[in-house]
């Protein structure tokens, strides 16, 4: 499932204001190095480049056993979610991105 896609701004009290008010998103967190929105179903946060690459992040359910990758190989987020950059082989970022809380075993 798709958690988030993520694009790069310059400015994010900037990038915040003008999707709140252009694209009728709600902030659902925001500090000076990022902010997640939503609208609807979908979520939309708002990066700087130097913060993180533009990306699709997908949510691990529970976190899979036999994929090549375990929790060791996952950094935290703020948040306690872990999460791992690969790349598709088109060179696009895909964020893996598991919520333990949510852990389903």
């Amino acid at each position: 499932m798709i958690d988030h896609i993520a694009i790069n701004v310059g400015n994010i009290e900037e990038a915040v204001e003008w999707y709140t008010k252009s694209a009728n998103f709600e902030t659902l967190y925001q500090d000076e190095t990022w902010a997640l929105l939503s609208a609807g179903n979908t979520k939309l946060a708002l990066t700087l480049e130097s913060q993180h690459p533009p990306h699709i992040a997908i949510e691990y359910k529970y976190l899979p056993k036999n994929n090549g990758h375990d929790l060791d190989d996952f950094k935290k987020h703020r948040d306690g979610s872990a999460y791992m950059y690969i790349k598709d082989p088109w060179d696009n970022f895909i964020e893996l991105i598991y919520y333990p809380e949510k852990d389903t075993y």
